[in-house]
């Protein structure tokens, strides 16, 4: 693929297109899907039962055609259980040996399901995969396969029987994701769906038309003016700064980190091929700000009894700059 963005945006159109076919009332949270994966990061979703968090994980695997592995996270869940471990085996000659068995974090798409279901020893081991891309398991370190690709459910925080995921972990995916209850047409749709035999969508794209899609985000251009604003914007979510909006300085107890300010970069690059250009500019940075920083932005206890959420310091933000 060259680095023409209407190539990019034919690649990405298809794997929209199959994705709405097998997903009704998510466009918007497709559309920051695929954004993520193009950008190489991770995506935490979060919804209340049933709304089509496990669907879209596993409808996304199958329209890029790429092997893909599901985890259901629980409390007895080991970390040996997703990297995978030592067994010991012996051969018919009475050979005796150690074989590492690998997990499926050994994967391109990987789903855990419900991950704050399981204890926060098991959901870290996550953690060097998603950052480095690679596992150390039974004293050996192992690359992943390319692309790598993370997406983690949860049910809203608060819920019953849960870890909440430390402020480490969430800064790691690169995104969040909170899908909203369906519309009357989109229940209807629903319905319908439940009593035909539709099934997860084919592939539409080649793994080598993935890998020319994901280089040529690597290689659009980032102009300064670009860079200036998503560090503006993370510095607006911080408490008293010159940058920060008033629910920010009543509210927050620390703002968003770097990694947000690389966030908004890396998205706002896919957003730019999908506007038809091959440089970053502020526009870019802008259109993902929501999904980027939402997870990002820790709340004081007044923010709590008040009921007040980051979506609202964000919102906040958007409605100064705008």
């Amino acid at each position: 693929m060259s680095d023409d963005p209407a190539q990019f945006q034919n690649g990405f159109g298809r794997i929209r297109d199959a994705l709405s076919r097998s997903i009704v009332g998510c466009d918007e949270a497709i559309d920051h899907l695929l954004t993520a994966f193009f950008a190489e990061g991770h995506v935490l979703i979060e919804s209340e039962p049933g709304l089509g968090k496990t669907m879209l994980a596993k409808s996304f695997a199958a329209a890029v055609g790429l092997p893909s592995a599901r985890i259901q996270f629980t409390p007895d869940l080991m970390p040996a259980d997703i990297t995978g471990t030592n067994i010991f085996v012996e051969e018919a000659g009475g050979e005796r040996r150690f074989e590492f068995r690998p997990g499926p974090v050994f994967t391109n798409v990987l789903l855990a399901d419900e991950i704050t279901r399981a204890t926060p020893k098991t959901q870290s081991a996550l953690l060097e995969a998603m950052q480095e891309r690679k596992v150390t398991a039974a004293g050996n370190t192992r690359p992943l396969e390319h692309p790598f690709f993370a997406i983690a459910t949860q049910p809203p925080e608060g819920s019953q029987g849960t870890y909440p995921l430390p402020e480490a972990q969430r800064d790691r995916f690169l995104v969040k994701l909170v899908l909203a209850f369906p519309e009357d047409d989109a229940l209807r749709e629903i319905g319908r769906r439940s009593v035909s035999r539709e099934t997860n969508p084919e592939a539409v794209v080649s793994r080598d038309e993935v890998e020319s899609m994901l280089a040529a985000v690597r290689r659009v251009r980032l102009a300064p003016a670009a860079l200036d604003r998503a560090g503006k914007l993370v510095l607006a979510t911080h408490p008293n700064r010159p940058e920060s909006v008033e629910l920010a300085d009543r509210y927050v107890r620390y703002g968003a980190s770097p990694r947000g300010a690389q966030a908004l970069v890396v998205t706002g690059k896919v957003h730019a091929l999908l506007d038809g250009r091959s440089e970053l500019q502020p526009e870019d940075v802008d259109a993902t700000l929501l999904p980027c920083l939402r997870h990002r932005v820790i709340l004081n206890f007044e923010a709590g009894v008040e009921g007040i959420r980051p979506e609202q310091i964000i919102e906040q933000i958007t409605e100064r700059d705008r």
